[in-house]
């Protein structure tokens, strides 16, 4: 390899983190996300603004992988949800943490219009000026910024109200998944919320409930019934959900589910469970094996 080419390659190296944040952002999906840097990688050459350029450049590859991507989605078996990206708890490594993205909100971009994702990502994520959006998806500044304020209007207006500190829904969660390993269906009432929902994603590909279930009894009920039906080789523990407390169901040693939780505020201040999204579909868990 020549001196030129390991420039290029630390270059690319120092924004890959970037590239893949994004691709990530925009399609939900990590092997998706992937296939975007080796793309972008493919069309990388020496340019005065290295950062820019690849923005823009895997900006448009998501861009036109969404199209297809909407296709597949209209008929999709049952909920769809992100790819989940999974670390230890004790992960030390900022590297992953720095690309992560909450699955709620993954779930609520995927409700905005793809121009709207696009601006959203580029400037809320990662700091672009309106002025270098415009020019990575040759729209006007003005365009973007109207863009821009719309799509933020939107998701502020379907985000969680409340954040509980990370110490507290840590808490919550190895809580919660003691009581459903323990089949305390008392003590998971205590911790959901009367009106939490839960959402299931098995593509068709395994089974999985194919609407949301909503209410604290119903979604217990469901999830005692799911861990009896998988049985004795049935194992449970906690990880990062993209950046967030969440638990990795294995049987016999190999992936089944991931699950995050989302929180609301009790009325004594303590957090309830208030939404479980679960990730069942093999083929986006293939990455974590």
């Amino acid at each position: 390899m020549t001196d030129t080419s390991d420039t290029r390659l630390a270059d690319f190296e120092q924004h890959r983190r970037m590239v893949f944040g994004i691709a990530y952002r925009m399609l939900g999906s990590v092997a998706d996300a992937e296939d975007l840097v080796q793309d972008t990688w493919l069309r990388w050459s020496q340019v005065a603004s290295p950062g820019g350029y690849l923005a823009r450049t895997v900006t448009n590859l998501a861009l036109n992988r969404l199209d297809s991507a909407a296709v597949r989605r209209e008929s999709y078996v049952g909920p769809w949800l992100p790819e989940p990206l999974v670390t230890e708890p004790d992960a030390t490594d900022g590297v992953e943490r720095a690309e992560t993205v909450s699955l709620a909100l993954l779930v609520v971009l995927e409700s905005l219009s793809p121009l709207e994702r696009a601006v959203f990502v580029l400037k809320e994520a990662f700091g672009f000026s309106y002025l270098e959006i415009a020019e990575a998806l040759d729209r006007t500044e003005a365009a973007c910024r109207q863009v821009g304020s719309r799509a933020r209007a939107h998701v502020r207006a379907r985000r969680p109200r409340y954040d509980a500190p990370p110490e507290l829904r840590r808490r919550a969660t190895d809580e919660f998944l003691a009581a459903c390993v323990g089949g305390d269906l008392n003590r998971m009432l205590e911790l959901l919320a009367p009106d939490v929902t839960s959402w299931n994603d098995g593509g068709g590909v395994i089974t999985a409930a194919l609407r949301p279930i909503t209410g604290a009894e119903k979604v217990a009920r469901f999830i005692l019934g799911v861990l009896h039906r998988l049985g004795e080789g049935a194992g449970a523990r906690p990880v990062l959900v993209n950046g967030e407390p969440g638990v990795l169901v294995t049987v016999n040693g190999a992936v089944d589910s991931v699950s995050v939780l989302d929180f609301a505020e009790g009325p004594g201040g303590e957090p309830l469970i208030s939404a479980i999204r679960a990730v069942r579909n093999p083929e986006k868990l293939a990455h974590l094996a």
